[in-house]
C-alpha cells in the first residue's frame, strides 16, 4: 500500500475549550465512560435505506491498522487494537464509530485520551479537542473482539472447527471491530495477528514481513495494497496450511486449507489460475495484488468474495453430491466479486444487485463455456421466475429492507438471477459487442472506488450512445418484469424456477 503520511498530535488549539471526562461503568455491549457533551450521544448514520445506521458521517477513514491476539480458544474474546487514520469532512466535536460486540478499554484521539459512550451499535468519541474539517486524525481503540456471535445477529467472526474466519456481509465488521461500516468508505487496511504456535494465520492483501515468533506464539502482519470495504475483511486463524502457486502475469496466488483436508482439496485450487485467466478474458486485468481461497472448516451455508481471499465451506469441494460443473461455476462466482464488489463496490446497499447480477452472470457464462449448461435456457428460467421473486423481495435496484433479525435476507433470488436477467436483457437491447465494452469500462473507470446504480447506468448510455433510461426504470425498478428483447415468447410461470445461483448471503 502507499504511505500514509500521518501527522503529529496536535497540541491544545488555542481557543478550544478541553473537555472533561468521568468515568462510569454503565451497563452495555461495550464499556464506557461519561463525557460531557452539548447533547446527548445518538447513532448516526449515512442514511443507506437498507441500513440506516450503518456507517457515519463528518469523516472518510484512510486507513486502518488492526491487531488480534487470539488465546488458541475459539470461545474466548480476542485482545484487540484498532487504530484508524481518517480525514476530517466536517468540523467535530465527537465522532461515531460503529462498533456493537466487545469491550472497549480506552479511546485515543492523536495520542490523547478521549472521552467514550454508546448509542445503539455506535461508539461516540469525544476528543479532548474538537476536530476541524480538513484535519488528519490519528483514532486509537483498545478493546475486545468477541468471536461468540450475539444473540439475534449474524455475521462477523465465523467459529471454524479449529479457528476463526470472517464474514463481515453485509453489516457485520462492527461487531469484530469499530469502523465505519459501509461499503462506500473504503480504505487501506493493515492487520496482525498473533497466535499460539501450532496455528497459521492468514488475512487479506499480501504479507508485510516474515511471521515473529516470541513467548510461544507468532505474529503474523498482512496489508493491502488497495482499498477496502471493512465487509470484505478477512481473518484466518487456524491450523492450516498455505499453499503458493502462481496466477496470470506472475499474479501469487494462495490458498488457506485445513492441514487434514489438503490432499482432498488440492485438485480443486489448481483451477484458480485457469478461472483467473477466464475473468480476464472477460473482463479485463485481474484487480488486486493476489487471489486465493480460504476453504474453511465450517458450516455456514455461504460463500463470500472478502477481497483477495474468498471464504468458502470446505464440504463444497468433498460433499460428492455437488456436481463439477456446480462447484466450479460457484468459485467463478467468487472470483467474479472480485471486479464487481470488491474493486467496484456499491455506493449504496441497493446497488447490490450490480455486484451479485455480474458474480452471477459470471457463473452461468462459465458454466456454459466449460460444462454445457445453457445461459439462454437459466435466463428463460429466471424470466418466469422474475416476477415473483419482484413480489417477495422488491426489484433489482430497489430490494425491501431486511427482515427483523435478518439482515442479510437483502440476499434474495431477484439480487442474483433476477440482476443476471437484467445483464441479459441489456445484452439483448445493445448488442453483445456493447456490452462487452461496458463491461470492461464499468471495471477500469471505478476501479478501487464505489460505484452506483446512476453511474451504471450513464455509462452503459454512453457506450451504447442510446438513451436508455426507460429501459434501466422498467427492469431495475418495475413491480413487473418487462418483456425480453428478442424473446417475445417468454412468459412469467407461477411458481418460482430453479436456479443454480449461489445461497443467501454469497
Amino acid at each position: 500500500m502507499p504511505h500514509i503520511p500521518r501527522s503529529p498530535a496536535p497540541s491544545a488549539r488555542p481557543g478550544r475549550r478541553r473537555r472533561l471526562r468521568a468515568a462510569v461503568p454503565l451497563a452495555s455491549a461495550v464499556s464506557v465512560c461519561l463525557i460531557a457533551a452539548s447533547a446527548p450521544p445518538a447513532p448516526l448514520g449515512i442514511g443507506d435505506r437498507l441500513f440506516p445506521h450503518l456507517g457515519n458521517p463528518g469523516y472518510d477513514v484512510l486507513a486502518y491498522d488492526l491487531s488480534f491476539t487470539y488465546s488458541g480458544s475459539n470461545t474466548e474474546p480476542l485482545r484487540a487494537v484498532t487504530t484508524i487514520e481518517a480525514r476530517t469532512t466536517a468540523d467535530l466535536d465527537r465522532l461515531n464509530l460503529d462498533f456493537a460486540h466487545g469491550t472497549v478499554g480506552s479511546v485515543a484521539v492523536d495520542g490523547e485520551p478521549a472521552g467514550f459512550t454508546t448509542a445503539g451499535e455506535d461508539l461516540v468519541i469525544t476528543p479532548e479537542d474538537a476536530l476541524d474539517e480538513g484535519d488528519r486524525t490519528r483514532i486509537t481503540v483498545r478493546h475486545t473482539s468477541d468471536p461468540v456471535p450475539p444473540e439475534g445477529r449474524q455475521g462477523g467472526w465465523v467459529r471454524t472447527a479449529d479457528g476463526l474466519a470472517l464474514a463481515n456481509q453485509a453489516d457485520a465488521a462492527h461487531l469484530v471491530f469499530p469502523c465505519n461500516d459501509h461499503p462506500s468508505d473504503k480504505a487501506y487496511f493493515t492487520i496482525r495477528v498473533t497466535a499460539p504456535d501450532g496455528h497459521t494465520a492468514v488475512a487479506g492483501g499480501l504479507p508485510a514481513n516474515r511471521p515473529r515468533a516470541a513467548g510461544g506464539a507468532t505474529t503474523w502482519t498482512y496489508r493491502t495494497r488497495h482499498p477496502m470495504a471493512t465487509e470484505l475483511a478477512q481473518v484466518s486463524i487456524g491450523r492450516s496450511t498455505v499453499l503458493h502457486r502462481t496466477g496470470p502475469h506472475g499474479l501469487p496466488v494462495r490458498d488457506v486449507v485445513p492441514t487434514r483436508h489438503r490432499a482432498a482439496l488440492e485438485p480443486w485450487l489448481a483451477k484458480t489460475p485457469g478461472q483467473i485467466a477466464w475473468m480476464e478474458s472477460k473482463a479485463g486485468p485481474y484487480p488486486f495484488e493476489t487471489y486465493g481461497l480460504l476453504m474453511a472448516d465450517a458450516a455456514t451455508g455461504f460463500e463470500l468474495e472478502t477481497q483477495t481471499l474468498s471464504l468458502f465451506e470446505r464440504e463444497l469441494f468433498t460433499e460428492p453430491g455437488y456436481p463439477k460443473w456446480y462447484v466450479e461455476s460457484i468459485m467463478v462466482h467468487e472470483l467474479a466479486h472480485q471486479w464487481f464488489g470488491d474493486s467496484v463496490s456499491p455506493r449504496a446497499w441497493s446497488d447490490l444487485w450490480l455486484n451479485e447480477g455480474h458474480a452471477t452472470w459470471y457463473e452461468a457464462l462459465y458454466a456454459q463455456e466449460r460444462a454445457g449448461r445453457t445461459l439462454t435456457a437459466r435466463m428463460k428460467a429466471a424470466y418466469g421466475a422474475s416476477d415473483q421473486w419482484r413480489a417477495k423481495g422488491g426489484p433489482p435496484a430497489a430490494p425491501k429492507v431486511p427482515e427483523p433479525g435478518r439482515k442479510t435476507s437483502i440476499f434474495r433470488p431477484s439480487v442474483y438471477d433476477g440482476s443476471a436477467l437484467v445483464l441479459y436483457a441489456l445484452r439483448q437491447e445493445i448488442g453483445a459487442p456493447a456490452f462487452e465494452r461496458l463491461e470492461r469500462t464499468w471495471v477500469s473507470r471505478h476501479r478501487d472506488a464505489a460505484a452506483s446504480t446512476a453511474d451504471f447506468v450513464r455509462l452503459a448510455t454512453e457506450v451504447s450512445g442510446r438513451d436508455l433510461a426507460g429501459f434501466f426504470d422498467a427492469w431495475l425498478y418495475g413491480a413487473k418484469t418487462p418483456p425480453m428483447p428478442g424473446h417475445p415468447d417468454w412468459k412469467p410461470v407461477q411458481q418460482p424456477a430453479a436456479t443454480t445461483s449461489p445461497a443467501p448471503g454469497e
